[in-house]
């Protein structure tokens, strides 16, 4: 019990690790406090009682006290792993998240989300009003889908697929990596406009630039016609009314015969362990939002004239729901 209720001591030090480059300063050979400290400007003392700290939880090794290394599970922090979980580190520590988390029995009470108490505005629009959380949100974004990408692209069945749409989809990793796979494919992403430059530096990285359109717009507005689109990690962040007013908009977007692909955690077993029951949690705190189960994502796409036709698991924690008009 003692380890649980002081478990946001830890999320804000594996925060802190990745705000200071922890992981960088360590790799390769270590280094000592002084010169951490050093590096980044911080009070040596201090630097010294956080490695020290790392090293009790698995973060850092240490033989004479005085010189860390860094451990396998501190080198997911670092900047030039090309898998590195850092953006995402940041962004499970900020204001955003652990002021609403500090009001969950609020949330319970009312069946309201606290951000707007916490926070003073709903979450994306307090977002909206603060770059550097918002650069920090669409770098976690674009972490976690580079991550996901390729084992739910590997689940993912294009069939005759012409124009993929990755609606609310960030940075474009998913429908990118699924272009790559497929040549005739040609892919689009729909979201806010301040992301698009990263859209397309990543299409001109990826070498699909060539078949990449970004679109800046609202999916609660207009989604771009397409014959398959894609949402992923989007559907949680809303309450059933957006939820079916995003997917008509896409259903009524699709190509003839096209397909609308969700892809979300499946919260359908009770007491089952997992991530999912706590990320339904967070949803609750910070948004109107919610995880749900398949039978409920079944009854939202009834609700905006979709049949849902397949559920297929990923090697992650996501599953592939696939839907048709009805």
């Amino acid at each position: 019990m003692l380890q649980m209720f002081t478990g946001y001591w830890v999320t804000q030090m594996v925060r802190t690790a990745a705000e200071l480059r922890i992981a960088d300063h360590l790799h390769p050979g270590g280094a000592t406090a002084a010169e951490v400290a050093e590096a980044e400007s911080l009070d040596p003392a201090s630097t010294f009682r956080f490695l020290r700290a790392c090293a009790s939880l698995g973060l850092a090794t240490s033989t004479d006290g005085k010189r860390f290394e860094s451990t396998s599970l501190l080198d997911t922090l670092r900047t030039d792993n090309p898998d590195s979980l850092r953006d995402l580190a940041l962004w499970g520590g900020t204001e955003s998240h652990w002021m609403p988390w500090g009001r969950l029995a609020d949330a319970i009470r009312t069946g309201t989300p606290q951000a707007q108490a916490a926070l003073g505005a709903p979450v994306f629009d307090w977002l909206a009003a603060q770059p550097r959380e918002a650069e920090i949100f669409t770098n976690a974004m674009t972490a976690m889908t580079h991550n996901l990408a390729h084992q739910l692209a590997d689940v993912i069945d294009i069939k005759d697929a012409e124009v993929a749409v990755d609606v609310g989809g960030a940075g474009g990793n998913l429908v990118q990596t699924l272009m790559r796979r497929h040549p005739g494919l040609t892919g689009k992403v729909l979201d806010l406009p301040h992301v698009g430059a990263d859209a397309d530096a990543s299409a001109e990285k990826l070498g699909v630039a060539d078949r990449f359109t970004f679109v800046g717009g609202d999916f609660f507005d207009k989604v771009p016609s397409g014959d398959l689109h894609l949402l992923k990690f989007v559907l949680h962040d809303w309450d059933d009314d957006s939820c079916v007013r995003i997917l008509r908009n896409c259903r009524e977007a699709l190509e003839p015969g096209g397909r609308v692909l969700v892809m979300e955690l499946l919260v359908d077993e009770v007491g089952k362990p997992g991530l999912e029951p706590l990320m339904d949690l967070n949803m609750m705190a910070l948004s109107t939002g919610r995880e749900r189960s398949a039978d409920e994502f079944e009854a939202v796409f009834n609700r905006a004239g979709l049949r849902l036709v397949s559920v297929t698991p990923s090697a992650s924690l996501l599953s592939v729901l696939e839907a048709v008009p009805a």
